[in-house]
């Protein structure tokens, strides 16, 4: 088994699923992966600027499994090139082996050691903040119940993490003299710098919050950019920040709170640039029910349960369109998004033996551990 996961491994990473610059077509890995499930019905869509999902069925399941293809971009760091997978002792080196086309390797060598009832869902945006092909598959009458997502989890099942919203802020000011009087009011660096405060007071105040093992706010100011120079009282100011609440949190509470952390007059504009609810969705007495309804699947399956963890994943979409969810996958989150990125053997063929017993077991969704 671990042999056909590292073969398939060594092609997928092989392939340029770099995103940025989101120049991902339908061709590629996607004309690999369909050469490789030769006993699946396949559907590959192109949602366009990068954005392509490959849907693989067989039978009659109702669960699916998803992982994303795409990877961060490489840097300078790396020692040999991140496109050529190598093998040593222990791990194996390439650009995806971790984040997570390990997973996806041992999705299709499962798959060709089985017969039972499959689906997979292969998608290239992930990486991009923008999920069109999960947005997409789930628009469409599906009719699944669950989903494993597959990321980092050392072969854990992640019942629990943090959303994420990044927002734009824009402070207006009055340009001037910096000798006037009415600098200190009137400049919109100096209004940003006091929200920064305020909303830094609102993400300690926070830190009793709880949910599943999680606790507190994440947040983060991300980026400040705006005027001309020292003598100069700056017209404008935008700030970039980002926080990531806990499932028990109102996304949309956070955002009034943090838009009033801004003197009266001193915003321009406020935008939410994207939004990824946490896992599970819903409100507090929802979230918690999901969030049992999916250790009992785990349960079932016959996964151990690891914490919750802060990073975001697209199992949250998942379970915001009603599906039990569960993150599930091999690797460890600290190898994410680094050079020389690494994945060990051993949580590669636990990966795989444990994908390709659920397919055994499964009889058109029917799980026995």
């Amino acid at each position: 088994m671990l042999d056909a996961v590292l073969r398939h491994l060594e092609a997928l990473v092989s392939f340029d699923t770099r995103n940025p610059p989101r120049l991902i077509g339908t061709g590629g890995i996607f004309d690999y992966i369909r050469a490789q499930l030769p006993d699946f019905k396949i559907e590959v869509v192109d949602h366009g600027e990068g954005a392509v999902s490959l849907f693989a069925v067989r039978g009659k399941p109702t669960r699916v499994f998803n992982v994303h293809l795409d990877t961060v971009p490489s840097s300078e760091a790396w020692t040999a090139d991140p496109h050529v997978m190598r093998r040593f002792e222990d791990r194996v080196v390439g650009l995806g082996v971790c984040d997570i086309k390990g997973a996806a390797a041992g999705l299709i060598a499962a798959a060709n050691a089985t017969q039972g009832d499959a689906a997979f869902l292969f998608s290239s945006d992930e990486e991009a903040n923008d999920p069109r092909c999960i947005a997409g598959f789930l628009a469409g009458d599906h009719g699944f119940s669950e989903a494993i997502i597959a990321e980092p989890t050392r072969c854990e099942a992640v019942l629990a993490h943090r959303g994420i919203s990044s927002v734009l802020m824009k402070f207006k000011g009055e340009a001037g003299h910096a000798s006037g009087a009415h600098a200190l009011s009137a400049n919109a660096l100096h209004q940003a710098m006091r929200w920064g405060g305020q909303a830094l007071d609102l993400v300690e105040a926070e830190a009793a919050s709880r949910f599943g093992g999680l606790s507190g706010l994440r947040f983060n100011i991300g980026k400040v950019e705006g005027g001309i120079k020292a003598n100069m009282i700056a017209p404008s100011a935008e700030v970039r920040f980002g926080f990531r609440p806990l499932p028990s949190h109102d996304i949309d509470a956070l955002h009034l709170r943090f838009g009033a952390c801004a003197a009266a007059g001193a915003l321009e504009r406020y935008e939410e640039t994207f939004r990824g609810p946490s896992l599970p969705a819903g409100d507090t007495a929802s979230a918690e029910e999901r969030r049992l309804a999916a250790r009992d699947l785990a349960d079932e399956l016959g996964l151990p349960i690891g914490n919750a963890v802060d990073f975001w994943t697209e199992a949250s979409l998942f379970s915001q369109a009603g599906m039990t969810a569960l993150v599930y996958g091999p690797g460890d989150i600290a190898q994410a998004h680094t050079a020389d990125e690494f994945v060990t053997l051993e949580q590669l063929q636990r990966y795989a033996g444990t994908i390709t017993r659920l397919l055994q077991n499964n009889m058109s969704g029917t799980t026995t551990p």
